[in-house]
């Protein structure tokens, strides 16, 4: 037996160093494909504003060759990361037992989906503590989790008439009622593998370490993929790039994370928060008591309480820039003003006290006005009540000096509440902490994928809307504490979803070319073929040698034909962060929406495009058949319709699937 498992060591060893050299000699071939690809990219770019713009047509061709410039910035950034590109194999060896939990979540899912998760996570091999978080608070679920040894955790009262933050706030509740140093989450659907917590908890040996990451993998998505469910790209050759520089993030589901490194985490935006609270309130202390005294400065006593909340707050910039603690900054800071509200109803009081003997020296009705007592008379003395409170900018003055969160149900929020999706932001905040982050390329649960239209642009919409609210409110570019690869990788995946602007040109340009002869490009010369090809050529063979063997015309087919989906999330988390305009979160639902007939109308401008483009070429042929159109520009955007065309089919087939044509999914 001894001799056995010496030999299986060995051929471990000698495998994970054949892996090992393999990757080195692709890394290489990469880095060689990249270098040149960037060289031909910024050649064709530069090329193109200098020489071949026709100004003539500015409207479209200066957006068709900034939409070229956004293409080639996409394609450097996807270089930048497979020049680090990281291959995986086997986690380290744990040294020591951890305490695990694993955290499932979940609003409405079918009870019997939640269960199969659920027991599939108690089987997990590794000792661990399985949780059902329902946010839906289903007394059904409860029972049967219960009568099957699994927990069950659900909001607290706290929570109540407070913003619940989704499935963020659903996790950030359990974080503060489990103990495990470590957890895994799932989605409700995402099955997990009986060794996933065997298979990646030694990376956690790397103290720094706070996440490891795996594939999310759906078993009810067909090989053909019509609504482009599976990521292989993503999950695997771009989070490995990313993970070469420190920057493969969290996806939500399927993650394992250090409890120590996000409740180091949560503190710290709260302190954040707070400090970020004080500033602005003393930054504009001076603008509001200005204009207090404008307002209310004929009043002597108002006056002089003006004068000493002005002290107070010279007072507060002081101990902040000497760095004392906040919380006695504020708790000083609350304290002189509440003295000057008192003093204010207590002066009131007195005089109310007076004129109620005067009155009482003259009136036949004392008996009436012995009714306002002492507990009366008390009551004008709360802060509410006082004078100073009733200036309405002084309120909002000291309100901002509360280092408290009254307005949350927790003042600790762990994992990020600042956008629908709480993964990406989280991840983020945890590279600039200093954390590491792993991505280990093996699947290690199964969930379900979106089996209809109108689902998966739900899921793809919200997807979109939380990266771009985390893009508008936290730019990894401007981040403390990320290293320039790091903002360079985060800001990527922010930088594709505007994809849905620049694919609205390249396909109006060749429609207007085809249909009106109108020129974008003034140059379609050997100059122009000699620069485009081999940018061309050189990125398909890039992202040729970076998959692997893994499909990935599904995923450039979704990239460009989900235009109107990136556009909304774009404009709707605009209008959210600056507007304030409110923004939903939709659970994806894991039960196909009973449709009878094509949703036709989800995809109508697709389907405008479509049209667009095939009138284009019956406008084309007129134009040659007249004798309009001749020469290389024809054939060339002739060639870009079809590509198009290509590209939008799959909008065609997503509509029409249905998994039921689909037997060899029956048994998943």
């Amino acid at each position: 037996m001894v001799v056995e498992t010496t030999l299986q060591r060995d051929g471990t060893r000698r495998e994970n160093e054949r892996l090992a050299q393999a990757a080195t000699r692709r890394l290489a071939l990469v880095r060689v494909i990249v270098l040149l690809s960037a060289i031909s990219g910024i050649n064709y770019v530069t090329w193109r504003w200098l020489a071949s713009v026709n100004w003539e047509a500015w409207w479209i061709a200066v957006p068709l060759v900034l939409a070229e410039t956004y293409s080639l910035i996409d394609s450097l950034i996807f270089a930048l990361g497979a020049w680090r590109l990281r291959e995986r194999h086997d986690s380290p060896k744990l040294t020591r037992e951890v305490t695990v939990d694993v955290l499932i979540a979940t609003y409405n899912e079918p009870l019997d989906l939640v269960m199969k998760t659920a027991r599939a996570a108690k089987a997990i091999t590794y000792p661990h503590e399985t949780w059902i978080l329902d946010d839906g608070d289903r007394e059904e679920l409860r029972a049967l989790a219960e009568a099957e040894g699994i927990g069950v955790i659900t909001r607290s009262q706290a929570w109540r008439d407070r913003p619940r933050h989704a499935k963020a706030g659903n996790l950030n509740n359990a974080l503060m009622v489990t103990e495990g140093e470590f957890f895994l989450i799932l989605d409700a659907d995402q099955v997990p593998s009986p060794h996933i917590l065997d298979r990646t908890l030694g990376w956690f040996e790397d103290e720094r370490v706070a996440l490891v990451q795996t594939p999310q993998w759906f078993v009810n998505v067909p090989v053909s993929d019509p609504l482009g469910s599976q990521a292989p790209l993503f999950y695997g050759p771009i989070q490995q790039s990313k993970d070469g520089w420190n920057a493969a993030f969290f996806c939500g589901s399927n993650a394992i994370l250090r409890r120590e490194a996000l409740m180091q985490l949560g503190v710290s935006r709260y302190v954040d928060e707070v400090t970020l609270a004080v500033n602005r309130g003393v930054r504009s202390s001076r603008r509001v008591l200005s204009r207090a005294r404008r307002d209310h400065g004929a009043d002597p006593r108002i006056a002089a309480a003006l004068d000493t909340v002005a002290e107070a707050l010279d007072q507060v910039k002081v101990e902040i820039a000497r760095g004392d603690a906040l919380a006695d900054v504020t708790f000083a800071f609350h304290a002189r003003i509440d003295r000057v509200r008192r003093e204010l109803s207590d002066q009131d009081i007195t005089d109310l006290h007076a004129e109620l003997r005067g009155l009482a020296d003259v009136t036949a009705d004392a008996a009436s006005l012995a009714a306002i007592d002492e507990v009366t008379l008390d009551s004008l003395g709360d802060r509410s009540l006082s004078p100073l409170a009733a200036l309405e900018s002084i309120s909002l003055l000291v309100s901002s000096f509360d280092v408290g969160r009254d307005e949350e149900a927790q003042a600790v929020m762990p994992l990020a509440t600042i956008s629908v999706t709480e993964d990406m932001a989280t991840s983020m905040r945890l590279h600039g902490l200093g954390w590491r982050s792993v991505y280990h390329d093996e699947v290690l649960a199964k969930g379900l994928a979106p089996e209809d239209l109108s689902t998966m642009l739900t899921q793809r919409l919200r997807w979109a809307q939380g990266t771009m609210q985390v893009m508008f409110r936290e730019n990894p570019l401007v981040q403390k504490g990320l290293g320039w690869g790091q903002r360079i990788m985060y800001f990527g995946t922010m930088w594709s979803y505007l994809a849905g602007f620049a694919a609205l040109v390249y396909v109006a340009a060749p429609i207007l070319y085809l249909t009106f002869g109108v020129m974008p490009v003034q140059a379609w010369s050997v100059d122009f073929f000699v620069r485009f090809i081999p940018f061309f050529v050189l990125n398909q063979i890039l992202f040729l040698v970076v998959a692997k063997g893994r499909p990935t015309w599904r995923g450039a087919q979704y990239s460009l034909a989900l235009f109107p989906v990136w556009i909304a999330a774009v404009k709707t988390a605009f209008d959210n962060v600056y507007l304030g305009r409110p923004l939903d979160f939709s659970v994806t639902p894991k039960t196909r929406v009973a449709e009878g007939r094509p949703r036709w109308d989800l995809v109508r401008p697709q389907l405008i495009v479509i049209g667009a483009l095939i009138l284009s070429l019956v406008a084309v042929s007129i134009r040659y058949a007249v004798g309009q159109a001749e020469g290389i520009a024809p054939l060339i955007n002739i060639a870009w319709v079809l590509y198009d065309l290509a590209v939008f089919s799959i909008i065609i087939r997503a509509a029409l699937y249905s998994p039921d044509k689909h037997p060899e999914l029956k048994e998943s």
